[in-house]
This record gives structure tokens, sequence and C-alpha cells, in this order.
């Protein structure tokens, strides 16, 4: 699962971006990554291990809230609710 956000570019800034996913890593967990930054740079990447996917997910949702706080819009959402 994906979202992807930006905020209205100010300035001659590019827009910035947040890019939020969740994967399965090789330990039987799953990790939800942060990626944000200027769109068309290299962006800054933080990553968050849970144990299961609905506490990733969880954390996903809650950063999201965040950062449409901040001024941020969803551009998409991609992905199921719950793995295959």
């Amino acid at each position: 699962m994906q979202i992807y956000m930006q905020i209205t570019p100010q300035d001659d800034k590019p827009p910035r971006f947040y890019h939020l996913f969740v994967q399965q890593d090789l330990l039987d967990g799953w990790t939800m990554v942060r990626e944000w930054g200027y769109q068309g740079y290299a962006g800054k990447v933080k990553h968050e291990h849970h144990e299961s996917f609905e506490e990733a997910v969880e954390s996903m949702m809650r950063c999201r809230e965040t950062q449409v706080s901040r001024g941020y819009r969803v551009v998409f959402i991609r992905g199921e609710e719950s793995p295959a």
C-alpha cells in the first residue's frame, strides 16, 4: 500500500512531496517507509519496522493525517488494506 502527497510550490521552489508505503520485510514483519523532499531531488528516507501489516498501516495513516494537517494534499493512494 502506498500514499503519495504534495504541497503546493512556493516562490521558485519545486513542489514538496511526501511518499508513504508499506512493504513486507525478510524477518516476518512489515516496514513502513517514509520518503520526503523536493520533487525532482533526492529526498530523505526513514524506515519503521512493525510486527504486523495492520500496525504498519495504522502508523502510515497517522503519518498521513499529520502531513495533511501541515498542508500536504493526497495525490493518490494505491494498494489494498490487507495483504493477499
